[in-house]
């Protein structure tokens, strides 16, 4: 990414100066999106503009340095591709960066760029921005439009972004979030429920960080029981229905007409949303519905829900791929906001030895900007 940009600023704006690394799920002009996986690169055609997320930013300003690795179609979060490899995390050499979104986190981790553009359909800017110690926001579902990349399950889909500041987080919502007005986020929640699942070594340091950040903002942190703990494995379940389902809709058929050209464990979570009966589906959308329901009630509007990004700091490869229990557990962490389609700030936590853990806001739908603002003026 040194040298000329890949693609310069079409005009100087409010982020001129700052690199941008677009995850290859984009349309670049001039460029085919690979998506993750080399038989799709070769296949798809050489894009000829640019998705509306990436022509934002060249407007305002920014230059594009390059384009990043993606989990295979956006699928995962560790990170691993079994076709291209797995992205550095300098926050925890040796570790996982997480993903779908990894090369954006990475690349932003090692200074090679100041924004990553990627996408979160149940996790995947969140989980990378807790494993690599910086910011990110998955907006409101439907307030940014996907239109130009490639899609995993689209009622779950959402572009997102990564930054090292929240100062420039701010920045990078003014110039892709639509100008909608929110109440300020006057009151934060503590959800103790969700910070007793998180690894005992870190949790205590992890509760101290929330502190520390809703100090600086000026507000006071409740402490609540807010009952999600109770309702995560139901809503994971459903989100993992629907994302199945969805993802079978999407790639289903080039999945059939391309057997053995996308790795094991990509092609059977595809292939499972098949065979998912009427009434599974139907059961995911109810319980879904009921989880929105309680999450409105939760986060009300000028209201944010403060909880642990993540359940541990970045695992090692071999045990990112195997620990089936750590998958679940992570799963559940970020299932919400995708089931509600709510939006998710994250920021940087605690840095113990075995990496970085993060924090994260949860907000009602549309308070997008005022998750940013709340802030954008944090050190």
């Amino acid at each position: 990414m040194a040298g000329d940009p890949l693609i310069p600023a079409i005009r100087e704006g409010a982020l001129s100066g700052f690199r941008v690394a677009v995850k290859d799920l984009f349309a670049v002009a001039g460029y085919a999106i690979g998506a993750g996986n080399p038989t799709w690169l070769h296949e798809a055609p050489v894009e000829t503009d640019h998705a509306p997320a990436v022509r934002a930013l060249l407007h305002a300003g920014a230059d594009i340095v390059g384009i990043v690795q993606t989990a295979e179609f956006a699928y995962g979060l560790t990170g691993i591709n079994q076709h291209y490899g797995t992205p550095p995390n300098p926050a925890s050499p040796g570790r996982v960066p997480g993903g779908s979104s990894s090369g954006s986190a990475s690349a932003v981790a090692l200074g090679l760029a100041d924004i990553g553009l990627g996408s979160d359909t149940a996790g995947s800017i969140r989980i990378p921005a807790s494993y690599c110690g910086l910011c990110s926001l998955r907006p409101t579902h439907g307030m940014v439009p996907t239109a130009g990349s490639i899609g995993l399950a689209p009622s779950l889909d959402t572009v997102g972004w990564i930054t090292r500041t929240p100062r420039l987080l701010n920045r990078v919502s003014d110039v892709l979030l639509p100008q909608r007005s929110a109440p300020p986020i006057r009151r934060l929640l503590l959800a103790v429920d969700l910070f007793d699942l998180v690894e005992p070594a870190v949790r205590d340091m992890l509760v101290d960080e929330a502190h520390e950040w809703a100090q600086q903002t000026g507000l006071p942190l409740h402490p609540v029981d807010s009952t999600c703990a109770a309702h995560l494995e139901e809503w994971a379940e459903a989100v993992g229905i629907i994302q199945a389902v969805e993802m079978w809709q999407t790639h289903g058929r080039w999945l059939r007409e391309h057997a053995g050209a996308v790795s094991s464990l990509v092609a059977d979570a595809i292939a499972a949303g098949e065979a998912i009966p009427e009434d599974y589906l139907e059961w995911a959308q109810e319980t879904a519905c009921r989880g929105r329901r309680l999450l409105a009630e939760l986060v009300p509007p000028g209201t944010a829900l403060v909880q642990p990004a993540a359940p541990t700091t970045p695992p090692p490869p071999e045990q990112a791929m195997s620990d089936l229990d750590l998958l679940t557990t992570t799963v559940m962490f970020v299932c919400a906001a995708s089931m509600a389609g709510l939006p998710v700030l994250t920021l940087p936590g605690v840095r113990t030895s075995a990496g970085p853990i993060g924090l994260s806001l949860l907000a009602a739908a549309g308070s997008d900007r005022a998750l940013s603002a709340l802030v954008a003026e944090l050190e």
